[in-house]
């Protein structure tokens, strides 16, 4: 499915193109306390690193776990300021949205991010056209599923090994929602593909 979507979408970028062993961790929607805190942690046992596309008003509400993910040599990115559907959002609000993120994200970080993932992959073409101008629009080639209740653990974990490659985009949640398998897939995700010479990597385009 993610190969028709890279031919019906080809401006967006949904795995990195390599023959080395990296793969490309992601995270959506946080931070979160605890949640984020956590993944932080599992990540650190390993020294890998990941990409983390924030939600811009859980920024405002937690920056000092933005200013932990960064120190820990992790890359934030855009997430939107309130986890706006683009296919039900007006163009403007959308985009003023985005702006606001970018906002958020820089009074942190003190820089602008360059990465954006909408939230459930929606996005209009104008809304992408515009976004375009300044930011690559980053997708997926590995869907979790860890936000899906009816998806449990080992079949969260075992849809993630099955469909990961070299360059592959990883996609997790730390959210509360996604918690509970990602609690059980992230650590041992790690553990497999680091017993295969796997390096986790931030996305750096």
């Amino acid at each position: 499915m993610t190969r028709l979507f890279e031919i019906l979408f080809p401006r967006y970028i949904w795995r990195i193109k390599t023959t080395e062993k990296k793969i490309y961790l992601t995270f959506d929607d946080g931070p979160i306390p605890e949640v984020t805190e956590w993944v932080l942690g599992q990540l650190a046992l390993l020294n890998a690193k990941g990409t983390f596309f924030c939600v811009g008003e859980n920024i405002l509400k937690h920056p000092e776990i933005l200013k932990k993910t960064i120190n820990d040599g992790h890359l934030v990115a855009n997430h939107t300021q309130n986890h706006l559907k683009g296919w039900k959002t007006e163009n403007e609000l959308y985009l003023n949205n985005f702006h606001l993120c970018e906002k958020s994200i820089e009074s942190i970080k003190k820089e602008k991010s360059n990465l954006f993932r909408p939230p459930y992959g929606q996005l209009k073409k104008k809304q992408a056209d515009e976004i375009l101008r300044t930011h690559k629009i980053l997708m997926w080639s590995v869907l979790t599923k860890d936000y899906d209740g009816s998806f449990n653990e080992v079949q969260c974990f075992e849809n993630a090994i099955k469909k990961t490659r070299n360059g592959s985009i990883v996609l997790f949640h730390d959210s509360l929602k996604a918690q509970k398998n990602l609690r059980y897939v992230l650590p041992k995700y790690l553990e497999h593909f680091s017993k295969k010479g796997y390096k986790f990597e931030v996305i750096e385009l």
